[in-house]
């Protein structure tokens, strides 16, 4: 298996620190807060372009004032380096548009 299929254990997501995610459970989970519909809209647009160039694609949740991810790579059954390089790349979309991680 390549390095973008293979399943990481707890301790390889952990060391990707990523401190917008929760910690992994079967899959990555982030929820932004934004300053109203619109700003989340506007994420949620660029969070998809993100996914087209990188073909691998979240789950997205849109409501008022926020946007929830959720990562896993479902053809391998867990997260790879597929997810953690498309949280990073999340998470700095979240922070060039004003976003604020809301780690519960």
């Amino acid at each position: 298996m390549s390095e973008n299929t293979t399943v990481l254990t707890p301790a390889e997501i952990a060391a990707a620190d990523l401190a917008d995610f929760t910690p992994p459970t079967p899959v990555l989970a982030a929820r932004y807060r934004t300053k109203d519909f619109a700003s989340a809209l506007a994420l949620v647009d660029q969070i998809g372009a993100a996914a087209e160039e990188a073909n691998h694609h979240p789950d997205l949740t849109l409501a008022y004032g926020s946007v929830g991810v959720t990562l896993t790579s479902h053809d391998v059954g867990g997260i790879t380096q597929r997810d953690l390089a498309m949280a990073r790349r999340i998470s700095e979309l979240a922070a060039a548009a004003g976003a604020v991680a809301e780690n519960d």
